[in-house]
């Protein structure tokens, strides 16, 4: 209590010193105290045209009550900076239906159709940026850094430009197109640079800060949120709870004070906390692969066989993320996930269900003993670094050289390439587990693909439910190990 106290009167001293000092030199200093009563107070300044960047992955670790006052101030012409836009009724959701947002910069549309219909209908300006770019490319704004080189969507549509970023009224002209990256070859490989990105405001989600402002997260509700808090001109956090200076351990803080300028406690009973996809535990007498037809269970069994014991493991949405169920005995795996968590468990029990508690797609999860919890810019950096080690995904096309394409289809359907361009391009190995033919028939494994790419040259071995190919110099071979199905 003595050390404290003593702590602090020097506090108070070098407060008065630095306010002192401030004052002569014509500086502002920003409040001691920077909790704030209402989402009024918090949104104070925030006008029409700014450019804001809105923390959380989904709907997990959103600012929901800063985006609902947002909404209710009716700041329009917006450029909202957010890995996605929640869905149609929910979280930025509501700020497209309200039509206050004229671009998205996002990596992922997903399930919110609004999003997709305003794009693809010529009324929405959308930069669709690979996640990890993204990431990386908020984290630089709020380091200083004014740009950066790196391999993911290199020889891409990204890379490339052309890229509708809006369409004219009816959807069928491009009024704004992306304009080409620059490129550089480094070590023998291409490489795109990226400019950072900053904003005017950042609205962010933390489970609780200090009046301070020092945040601490939750879960995976870390995500894109403390680089999002380290980019605003002005930042304002959406907390849960509010402790004085000292409650937090120092080595416990997440995002330091000098990050934030505003933070606000949700009002009690405020916070849905929706959780999109709501996955639970199958109970012990139940069959691992559940309903899945038997065709994919032979797709699902086969990659299973990729996995050795100690590997560090990406799995991507759908079939990829059925993988674990059967894995070999005695094979032990670290399954990382692009949202912010390294050693996820399986899905838990109704009971323990946690909305600060998702993976990539979305599904409720949990942690097992040695798991860790990092920002989206960590977890990208583990990635890009090459620090693991096997990614499974899905695709609608790969190409006779390895070319991967699985997130448009021009002028029909935009999902966003989320963060399978960064795991395509960090050098793992790159299995994909897909269907042989599309519905109708139509073949997805090409000697060229016809839809915008997702990586050049980066599948190893395509997995379906009639065979397994590599991928070679060569071409494509059979190694055997397949479906059971012959060559013809």
């Amino acid at each position: 209590a003595n050390m404290l106290a003593r702590g602090a009167s020097i506090a108070s001293r070098a407060a008065r010193l630095a306010s002192a000092t401030a004052a002569r030199r014509g500086m502002a200093i920003r409040a001691v105290n920077k909790e704030v009563k209402s989402v009024a107070e918090a949104l104070d300044g925030l006008e029409d045209n700014m450019t804001v960047l809105v923390g959380g992955f989904g709907l997990c670790g959103i600012p929901e009550n800063l985006i609902d006052g947002l909404r209710e101030r009716g700041t329009s012409g917006l450029t909202a900076v957010s890995n996605n836009a929640g869905v149609d009724d929910f979280g930025l959701g509501l700020l497209l239906q309200s039509r206050q947002i004229k671009r998205m910069v996002s990596s992922y549309v997903g399930e919110n159709k609004e999003f997709e219909r305003q794009y693809l209908s010529g009324e929405l300006e959308v930069e669709l940026t690979p996640q990890g770019t993204l990431a990386e490319r908020v984290r630089a704004g709020g380091a200083g850094v004014p740009a950066f080189f790196t391999a993911t969507a290199a020889g891409t549509l990204i890379h490339e430009g052309g890229f509708p970023i809006k369409f004219r009224p009816g959807g069928k002209e491009v009024e704004i197109a992306s304009k080409p990256r620059e490129s550089r070859s480094f070590g023998g490989r291409d490489y795109i640079m990226e400019e950072s990105i900053t904003g005017d405001f950042a609205l962010v989600k933390a489970y609780a800060a200090d009046t301070r402002g020092n945040l601490i997260f939750r879960g995976t509700a870390n995500n894109f949120n403390a680089d999002m808090a380290k980019a605003g001109r002005i930042t304002i956090a959406e907390v849960e709870e509010i402790v004085e200076p000292g409650t937090i351990a120092p080595g416990d803080i997440h995002v330091p004070g000098i990050y934030v300028d505003r933070v606000f406690k949700s009002p009690a009973g405020s916070l849905q906390k929706r959780i999109e996809r709501r996955t639970v535990r199958r109970t012990e007498d139940a069959d691992a692969s559940g309903a899945l037809p038997a065709f994919r269970e032979r797709i699902v069994r086969r990659a299973a066989q990729e996995l050795q014991d100690g590997m560090y493991v990406n799995l991507g949405i759908g079939i990829p993320t059925l993988c674990p169920n059967f894995v070999p005995k005695g094979v032990t795996i670290e399954l990382q996930s692009e949202n912010g968590l390294l050693g996820m468990g399986p899905y838990p029990d109704e009971a323990d269900i946690d909305p600060d508690m998702i993976n990539a797609g979305k599904e409720t999860v949990t942690t097992l003993p040695g798991s860790s919890l990092f920002s989206s810019s960590e977890s990208f950096a583990m990635i890009r670094g090459g620090h693991v080690d096997i990614t499974i995904l899905g695709a609608m096309q790969v190409a006779s050289n390895g070319d991967l394409a699985n997130w448009i289809i021009p002028g029909k359907m935009v999902k966003g390439m989320g963060g399978a361009m960064d795991l395509v391009a960090s050098g793992s190995r790159v299995i994909v587990t897909m269907e042989h033919c599309a519905k109708g028939g139509a073949p997805k494994i090409l000697k060229s693909c016809t839809l915008p790419l997702t990586g050049r040259s980066v599948v190893d071995r395509i997995i379906t439910e009639l065979a397994v190919i590599d991928v070679t110099p060569e071409g494509l071979v059979l190694p055997g190990g397949g479906g059971g199905g012959t060559v013809d």
